[in-house]
Order: structure tokens, then C-alpha cells, then sequence
């Protein structure tokens, strides 16, 4: 059934490596030399006789201090300091002090060698889980998968990369920002704007298909000059964008933005354009921060339930953990809502 590739010996082979020569994932080489009863006979015999080959021997000490000793859970997020990724900490936390583990937390700044050197840091440390949000740079995951390879659980949430085999917990991104860009069209909106985070990232290019099937059901037109991105869509950049897309000959009649640090920045820029918001331009912004209803008119914003799903990845960590770890979803997707406010009301 599965051919076996001549390979080198080396020392410190791990699971990753069977897995890579026999192409399957590495939690079923985990399972298969276990013996477990969910890997066929087939490929558990392929799995024990190439790792036997290779001379892999599974490291029973670093094994029994993450489960002996370790309460430790790694946490990699992109900023600390912006709400939503606050909220989500709170519940990663939360759920960490029920189930009595510690949290240890990281920030990458978005970028991906700071967010390579917290992960080494946190496997140094002998964390007994990892908890990422992705850095909008990050495209490269060895230093994650070091963890799958020592039999540490790894839960991806809100940003997830394109991996096979992992655990996530996320919001739909593409349904989410269908219905934001759907309440701008209901609010008469004809010329709608979209500003996206860089292309490279998933979450951003399913935002980013979301405002397109809108545009698509409801028959409007859209250009690229209508679809900017930026690097980290920062206040500062979100005001760029604002200038970039306001100074069109033809400006847009609405923007979504994919953060609310930007929305707001567009908000002030059009008023400095003396720009009547939301009768001239109807804004909304993405993750619902505590700064939209401080902002004058309020931000109308998409509802993104960060404790929640700081929560529930935490407690998928949890599980991985635990004996039942087969029954545990790889996926769970987490419920958005539209919040209408003045920035976007023209029609009650």
C-alpha cells in the first residue's frame, strides 16, 4: 500500500519524518505506533517497519515531563495591545484557570522571526500546549510543527494557516463579510469600497471573496482600485487607504474596512473632507471594539466573539490533552453578527 523511500539515517528522527516519507499525517503515525485501533493494519505495518529503519525512538523523558510536569500553555498572538486579541486572551485565560494551567503570553508584532523566537522560547520552556494566532509575515511553519513533532497540541485561532491535519477554531471570514458588505448594499450603497489585509493570509483573501459574492448576488460593479490592502492596517495606514480610495474621480458610496482601527481612521479622514457620514459615505468596520460607540457617529461593525473563542480553543487544548483526544473537532467555527450604527444607518 504505501512505498517506502530510501532515506538517510539521522539522529533525533522524529514523527514528522515518517510521516513526510510515507505521505500521511503525522497524528497518524502517532496513532499507528501506538498500535490504535483507528489505523488500518496496512498502514500501521508501514509506519513501524520504515520507522525501525530510520531508527526512530519516541523521547519518553520529554514525553513524561510535558505530562508530569508542564502546566504551562504557550500563547503566540499578533498584538496584545488591540481589543479583540485582549478578548481573546481573557478567554483563553479564563479557561486555562478552570482547568488549573498557567498562561504564558507572546506577542509577534507581526512578524515572523519574533514570532519564531517566542515559539522557541515557549518549547524551550517545556509548554504542555501552544495556542497561535498567526503573524500576517508568517508563511512558514517549522517552528510550529516542532511541537506536533514532540507530541505537543497545537490550536490555531482566528488567523489559521493553510495547513492540513491541525486543529482551529475561527469565524467564517468569507460568510462575515458577505453580510457586512450586504448591509451597506440594504443601506442603498451602490459603490462599495473594501480595504484587506495582505493577500498572503487566508483570513484576509476569504474577507476579501465575502465583499465579491455580494457584490456578485446584487448585480454591482468592482474594480481593484476599490479593493486596497495594507501590511497591518494600522490607524495610520488606515487613513492612507481612506485618502487613496476618497480621492478617486468616481469615490465610493460605502467602505468596509477588515478592522475598526481603520474604519475609524476613514471616519476622521472624511470629515476632514468635509464627507457627510453616512448620508455621502456609509462605513463599517470588522471585530466590534469598545472604540466604536465611543467614535462620533458610532461604528457600525461586524461581531466578532473574541472570548469565546479564546475560550473554546483553550478548551480544545484541553481535550487534545486528554484521553478522549480522537472524539476532539478539528474545526469549530464561532457565529458573527452585524452591528448597525450611525456610521452605516441611512434607512432607520
Amino acid at each position: 500500500m504505501y512505498q517506502l523511500y530510501s532515506m538517510k539515517k539521522k539522529t533525533n528522527v522524529t514523527i514528522h519524518d515518517i510521516a513526510k516519507e510515507l505521505n500521511v499525517s503525522s497524528s497518524t503515525v502517532s496513532r499507528a505506533l501506538k498500535g490504535h485501533h483507528s489505523i488500518g493494519e496496512a498502514t500501521t505495518k508501514a509506519v513501524k517497519k520504515l520507522a525501525e529503519e530510520l531508527g526512530y525512538r519516541p523521547n519518553h523523558l520529554a514525553v513524561n515531563l510535558r505530562k508530569q510536569q508542564s502546566t504551562s500553555v504557550g500563547v503566540i498572538v499578533p498584538h496584545i495591545n488591540r481589543p479583540f486579541i485582549s478578548s481573546l486572551v481573557s478567554g483563553i485565560e479564563h479557561a486555562a484557570r478552570e482547568a488549573g494551567y498557567n498562561v504564558l503570553i507572546s506577542q509577534s508584532s507581526e512578524i515572523h522571526a519574533i514570532e519564531m523566537e517566542n515559539a522557541s522560547a515557549f518549547y524551550n520552556s517545556r509548554v504542555c500546549g501552544l495556542l497561535v494566532s498567526i503573524a500576517t509575515e508568517t508563511s512558514d511553519f517549522e517552528h510550529i510543527n516542532k511541537f506536533k513533532d514532540s507530541g505537543i497540541p497545537v490550536v490555531f485561532v482566528d488567523r489559521i494557516p493553510e495547513l492540513e491535519d491541525i486543529y482551529k477554531v475561527m469565524i467564517d471570514n468569507r460568510k462575515a463579510t458577505f453580510e457586512a458588505t450586504e448591509h451597506l448594499i440594504k443601506q442603498g450603497c451602490r459603490r462599495i469600497a473594501h480595504y484587506g489585509g495582505p493577500p498572503t493570509q487566508l483570513m484576509y483573501r476569504e474577507r476579501r471573496q465575502g465583499y465579491l459574492d455580494a457584490l456578485v448576488k446584487y448585480g454591482l460593479q468592482f474594480e481593484e482600485a476599490l479593493m486596497p490592502t495594507a501590511n497591518k492596517l494600522t490607524a495610520e495606514e488606515g487613513f492612507i487607504l481612506a485618502e487613496q480610495v476618497l480621492s478617486l474621480p468616481n469615490r465610493p458610496d460605502g467602505i468596509l474596512a477588515s478592522n475598526d482601527i481603520s474604519a475609524v481612521s476613514t471616519i476622521q479622514y472624511a470629515k476632514s473632507k468635509d464627507i457627510k457620514i453616512p448620508e455621502e459615505l456609509a462605513i463599517i468596520g470588522f471585530n466590534n471594539d469598545p472604540m466604536c460607540t465611543i467614535v462620533e457617529p458610532n461604528v457600525s461593525s461586524v461581531n466578532q466573539p473574541g472570548v469565546d473563542m479564546g475560550r473554546l480553543a483553550a478548551q480544545t487544548l484541553f481535550k487534545i490533552m486528554s484521553e478522549d483526544s480522537l472524539n476532539v473537532p478539528k474545526i469549530t467555527i464561532l457565529d458573527t453578527q452585524v452591528v448597525p450604527r450611525a456610521s452605516s444607518l441611512r434607512k432607520g
